[in-house]
């Protein structure tokens, strides 16, 4: 079904407008009302990341007056693999300086507001308030609790995507919009158990497939805005690019939601972090006192070169991580192994065992998994291969 456009028409279209929006004016269902519609309208996308550069390069193209940045990184040489709104030139950049610089050259009839701090509780009600729609370009699990919870309070729908390797997702949010319509609580009541889902960071993205997603949600909300079309609300989109295979499944609204039910139990923002959590209690609990820092273990490295240690450094990444960097000396088994058991093994009853991976969160979750086996004095590397890469040893490459 179609609902009410979110946007009044603006008084007018200039000349140079009408020629620039001329094949979007001559599709009746948009026409000069709908791009006046556009024009009025006021966008905020959060992050110009993977979903947040497409979304941006095509908001702007399509006419949307107003786009919001909230982004506070800067740009990574990483990055250029997926983030095209983002050039060679543009590294160490801040994003947000970096997108806008980019819309000017797409669109210089858009005006672009920066956001250019951490959405935090604090602020991002202040963030959100005014913007008639909101595209969510996130890459963490408590922003997006966050960003549903805020964007419900204002009233403001807001078209969701997510990104993981070969597949992608999306719907549009709008519990305020139409009574039957879920937020993104009802799909997702709990958040994933922590170092259950990689982040892209660590499991990696078909950069291409970020064009895909967030072309989609530049779809949805130009349907939004003008009023035209059915949108995904209620109804979940994913996508496998490997099959080239879309689905789209029935997203009904749980009366039983802690946000947008009939008996809410969330009735004001909450401390998201705590929430999803970065890592398990019982991940957390094994790190504390058995945390080293890479320098820490560059000692130790050294101590076994000269025969007055003995430890068995252990990486638990994947094998084609394995292939980009490494910690010298290191064995590599990965974290599956740890969980169906498997790597027990492998390891040696009678010697220390410490544990790295990319960032730390993997290795945490492993070395309770060890201790819990009975390596009492495991340890693991805070900061992981990135830490080692950066303080140690800069001229490895980084992922």
């Amino acid at each position: 079904m179609s609902y009410p456009a979110l946007v009044e028409p603006a008084a007018e279209l200039t000349i140079d407008e009408v020629r620039r929006y001329s094949r979007h004016l001559i599709i009746p269902d948009v026409g000069m009302t709908g791009q006046k519609r556009l024009k009025n309208a006021k966008v905020l996308v959060i992050g110009a990341g993977g979903l947040g550069s497409p979304a941006l390069l095509y908001l702007a193209a399509a006419g949307v007056g107003t786009l919001g940045i909230a982004e506070f990184d800067t740009v990574d040489e990483s990055n250029l693999q997926r983030q095209v709104i983002h050039g060679v030139s543009d590294i160490d950049k801040p994003k947000g300086l970096s997108a806008k610089e980019s819309i000017a050259e797409i669109n210089p009839y858009v005006n672009v507001v920066l956001h250019e701090e951490r959405l935090e509780n604090d602020n991002v009600l202040g963030i959100f308030e005014g913007y008639d729609l909101i595209v969510d370009g996130t890459d963490n699990f408590a922003t997006r609790y966050m960003v549903n919870d805020a964007a419900y309070f204002l009233k403001i729908p807001y078209v969701w995507g997510s990104i993981y390797r070969f597949d992608g997702q999306a719907s549009v949010f709008a519990p305020t919009l139409a009574e039957e319509a879920p937020c993104y609580r009802c799909l997702y009541p709990e958040p994933p158990p922590p170092g259950m889902v990689p982040s892209c960071a660590e499991g990696g993205v078909l950069g291409v497939l970020c064009a895909s997603i967030g072309s989609i949600q530049v779809n949805e909300a130009i349907k939004l805005l003008t009023g035209i079309g059915d949108p995904l609300v209620g109804k979940l989109m994913i996508y496998d690019a490997l099959e080239m295979e879309y689905r789209k499944l029935r997203v009904r609204k749980d009366p039983n939601c802690a946000l947008c039910g009939e008996n809410p139990t969330v009735t004001e923002l909450i401390d998201y972090e705590a929430f999803c959590g970065a890592i398990s209690d019982e991940a957390a609990e094994a790190a504390a006192g058995s945390t080293i820092s890479v320098t820490q273990l560059e000692h130790m490295l050294k101590e076994r070169e000269e025969g007055t240690r003995d430890f068995v450094l252990v990486d638990v990444r994947e094998a084609n991580e394995y292939e980009i960097n490494k910690i010298p000396g290191s064995v590599l088994i990965p974290k599956g192994d740890f969980l169906n058991g498997s790597a027990l093994e492998k390891l040696p009853a009678d010697k220390q065992i410490v544990m790295h991976c990319k960032t730390g969160v993997r290795s945490a979750e492993t070395l309770a998994i060890v201790k819990g086996a009975g390596y009492a004095d495991a340890v693991h590397v805070g900061g992981g291969v990135v830490a080692w890469v950066n303080q140690i040893d800069p001229s490895q490459p980084s992922y």
